[in-house]
């Protein structure tokens, strides 16, 4: 029987246990660029068995919101350098979440003040954070998005495949396609966001076949065991929406499984909210997604996330339901998870005044964000 602080092999890709901190956006890297701030921040808790990194946009277009670090400049390679040596120096294991937000975006965050790009020209019913002229930072409405053209798409993957070289460059220990909570990938899913009529919409195959794409592109540049990706089928967040999650997911995993990857790193129900949401005529059942994963030859390791504590996270890998449990905002309180949760100790309540911005002081310009990538 596994224990949540065995050590586990995710692909490639070796954990010291099976508690792993989930990407927290953070909105402290002006221009993109990691900072001190951001390598401090990670070696803290670099004792969770795999950091996966806050969102980081791999490319301009791919950006969303204000001061979140890319990897789409030189500098900003030098900068996530100088975090995956401090991690790796006290003995943990990192990866990048790979980010392209889609029309979850502002024209002041796009290259010469373009409109976002989406499956289909719907806009969000959402929010983003921008930066004014005066320096002052303000939440604002979604920008209408433009439909991409079928001919962009190839200059997408490109853009995730040079990105999956320069994590690698930069010294992380892989990569996590983010294909969750409403950004392109997941824009590309569903049905809610995608009304193509070409082959990347309509059917379940169609949607699906730019996340393949992108996997693709991207465990051939860097190695399938060193490629995860994460699946929400059932949030809400970003304004997003599917009428029939189950075959549309377990169609995904049934893709994914032959693929060998390293992980995948599924959000049960509303993102930051009720595990039990869903969305379609019945509740979602992630037993089923897992099993069709898995049939399909799926070796990698399940790591699952959304309001999990000691308990619950142990019971979890103890029967089998998941292979790891991701922490997201206990992180933030607690940058000795692992220890404390090990040692059964007291926890740190998270306080939403740190989430972003400066550091532990806070940062009074950045309101307080949903703390999740």
């Amino acid at each position: 029987m596994a224990n949540l602080f065995d050590p586990i092999n995710f692909g490639d890709i070796s954990l010291s246990n099976r508690l792993v901190m989930a990407p927290l956006t953070r909105n402290r890297s002006p221009k993109a660029v990691p900072n001190d701030l951001n390598a401090i921040y990670y070696e803290q808790r670099a004792s969770a068995g795999l950091i996966v990194t806050e969102g980081t946009p791999i490319s301009q277009q791919g950006q969303g919101y204000a001061d979140v670090p890319g990897l789409y400049l030189p500098q900003a390679v030098e900068g996530w350098k100088r975090v995956t040596k401090a991690v790796h120096e006290k003995g943990g294991k990192i990866v990048t979440q790979l980010w392209h937000v889609g029309r979850i975006s502002h024209v002041s965050l796009q290259p010469n003040g373009a409109a976002p790009v989406a499956p289909s020209a719907i806009p969000a019913n959402s929010k983003t954070f921008i930066i004014n002229p005066d320096g002052s930072g303000a939440f604002a409405e979604t920008s209408a998005p433009r439909a991409l053209e079928r001919s962009e798409i190839a200059g997408i993957i490109e853009d995730y495949r040079k990105a999956a070289r320069a994590a690698v460059d930069a010294g992380f220990d892989g990569v996590e396609v983010h294909a969750a909570n409403g950004y392109l990938l997941d824009q590309f899913l569903k049905n809610g966001t995608n009304q193509r009529t070409d082959d990347y919409g309509g059917s379940i195959e169609n949607r699906s076949r730019f996340l393949l794409e992108v996997v693709d592109a991207i465990a051939k540049e860097i190695g399938s065991g060193r490629t995860g990706i994460r699946l929400s089928p059932v949030t809400p967040a970003n304004d997003i929406a599917e009428t029939d999650p189950q075959p549309l997911f377990n169609y995904v995993v049934e893709q994914l499984g032959p693929r060998g990857l390293s992980f995948i790193h599924v959000i049960e129900g509303a993102t930051g909210g009720d595990r039990n949401f869903s969305q379609g005529d019945k509740p979602f059942d992630y037993q089923e997604l897992k099993s069709a994963y898995r049939k399909a030859g799926g070796k990698g390791g399940w790591l699952v996330n959304n309001g999990y504590d000691r308990e619950s996270a142990i019971e979890a890998v103890e029967s089998g339901y998941a292979d790891a449990v991701a922490f997201g905002k206990l992180f933030l309180a607690n940058p000795d998870l692992v220890q404390r949760i090990k040692d059964n100790a007291p926890l740190n309540e998270p306080d939403r005044a740190t989430f972003y911005g400066g550091g532990a002081k806070g940062y009074t310009d950045y309101p307080a964000l949903e703390a999740v990538a």
